[in-house]
């Protein structure tokens, strides 16, 4: 165990998720300011989950509830995804993995502020290694796709989702998909993306219900 509660490399995944849930770092030696309320990480993660989310960070409702998507931007993905919500909470097939685990907190206008940086340099690198049977990524917002895409991302969120075509090849063997935040504060982009939803949901409903099916069967 290190001085952050980080446990040793070679320790099980139930061990190092235990650690995870306990973090404290961002409040306790922060990276800049210290997260202004009480930590509450926030994640659903399995050995057996083949489906990764990875998002920003928790809303304040999901830090309220205990639980990721617990907002209207969840049902928004759910449906993005083909899914209900037990399905969409099932720790053995989906995980959910935000760039941060608790709520940030609010900027100065109302908006959430950035995923804390504490998460993704103290658990990250070690975390994904500890899960090597994810075969399906989706990537959502800017913070999750310089993590996961750092070298085929576009130059804007807009080109980097409509490039989905050679993401999935470049990525390969694994399945990487951009996606925008499903927030409502995103219902422009959607109207004036009408091809996000003809020609990327359906291929992504399609996935996802290939990886369901591969963990159903194993």
């Amino acid at each position: 165990m290190t001085r952050d509660g980080v446990p040793a490399d070679g320790a099980p995944l139930e061990a190092f998720l235990g650690a995870m849930s306990r973090c404290r770092i961002c409040r306790d030696t922060p990276t800049g300011e210290p997260l202004p309320h009480e930590p509450r990480p926030i994640f659903q993660i399995s050995s057996t989950a083949r489906i990764a989310i990875c998002s920003q960070a928790p809303g304040n409702k999901a830090h309220v509830a205990g639980l990721p998507f617990y907002d209207p931007s969840g049902v928004r993905l759910r449906d993005w995804m083909g899914l209900d919500e037990t399905q969409f909470y099932d720790w053995s097939k989906i995980a959910i993995i935000p760039m941060g685990f608790c709520f940030p907190g609010y900027d100065r206008h109302g908006g959430d502020l950035p995923p804390r940086r504490e998460c993704g340099a103290t658990w990250h690198d070690r975390l994904f290694q500890r899960l090597p049977q994810l075969s399906l990524f989706l990537c959502i917002g800017k913070y999750s796709l310089s993590y996961h895409l750092p070298h085929t991302r576009r130059a804007s969120l807009t080109d980097t989702v409509g490039a989905w075509r050679d993401i999935v090849t470049q990525t390969a063997p694994r399945t990487v998909m951009a996606l925008p935040h499903p927030s409502w504060r995103n219902n422009v982009w959607l109207k004036r993306n009408p091809w996000f939803e003809a020609e990327v949901l359906p291929e992504l409903r399609r996935r996802v219900a290939d990886a369901l099916s591969a963990t159903d069967s194993t």
